[in-house]
């Protein structure tokens, strides 16, 4: 009954976001997929520019990249993508962290992984049936953010890269705030809360580096109209 219940949950969160099944499934077996920002300027157009956006354009590097993720594997590969971008740049070019600007963007399923250890000590098993995510070793509801504990397993898909570690080179993290919404939504039924509280649970308690967007989708389309180029994680 358990399973059925989380079924039914995930799916009502789906339905929250507008989106379906098959939208997580399409392409996961694909591997890294990588798409150059649209050159708008050859085209005669010009991308409007907003302030809640100018964050993006702040960030120092001469090399600009955007990582999207939008389920739990694809928020771990999402920051092993993005501490590889450091590496090859390193031994390729003799870069340093500075030249680089990354952002990664947490959204739909990958969301609550830019919440704190207190988030996960609160809500963990809520959000782990939510995610359809558990802890690889206990084969139970994580109560850390596992992708930001240098003691997780290596067999999660972040592979031992933390988001401290990346925080520490200056990556960025953009949350999707309609998933927090329907993530805070949905848990608030299961723990008999106020949606409004888990809500304000969920962003007081975000990663460093974080910036609270209105849509993942809509990060990752701004972050090219900055010049930044996009690589998915799936």
């Amino acid at each position: 009954m358990r399973d059925v219940s989380d079924q039914t949950e995930r799916r009502s969160f789906l339905s929250r976001l507008g989106l379906g099944a098959a939208v997580i499934g399409a392409g996961l077996s694909a591997g890294l997929v990588a798409a150059p920002p649209a050159d708008a300027q050859t085209r005669g157009f010009k991308p409007k520019r907003h302030k809640e956006d100018a964050w993006m354009d702040g960030l120092k590097g001469g090399h600009r990249i955007v990582i999207d993720s939008a389920a739990p594997a694809s928020g771990g590969a999402a920051l092993l993508y993005a501490n590889n971008t450091f590496s090859a740049n390193k031994s390729g070019y003799g870069l340093e962290t500075d030249d680089l600007a990354v952002i990664v963007v947490l959204r739909h399923f990958s969301t609550p992984f830019a919440y704190t250890d207190a988030v996960w000590a609160k809500y963990g098993e809520a959000l782990s049936g939510m995610i359809n995510f558990k802890d690889p070793e206990t084969k139970a509801a994580p109560v850390t953010n596992l992708y930001n504990s240098a003691a997780a397993s290596r067999s999660l898909a972040n592979m031992g890269i933390t988001i401290q570690s990346l925080v520490d080179k200056k990556v960025q993290f953009a949350v999707c705030n309609s998933a927090t919404h329907a993530l805070a939504g949905g848990i608030a039924q299961k723990v008999k809360s106020d949606p409004e509280t888990v809500y304000k649970d969920f962003v007081s308690n975000v990663v460093p580096n974080s910036h609270l967007v209105a849509a993942g989708v809509v990060a990752v389309n701004r972050a090219q109209e900055y010049g930044y180029t996009l690589l998915t994680a799936v």
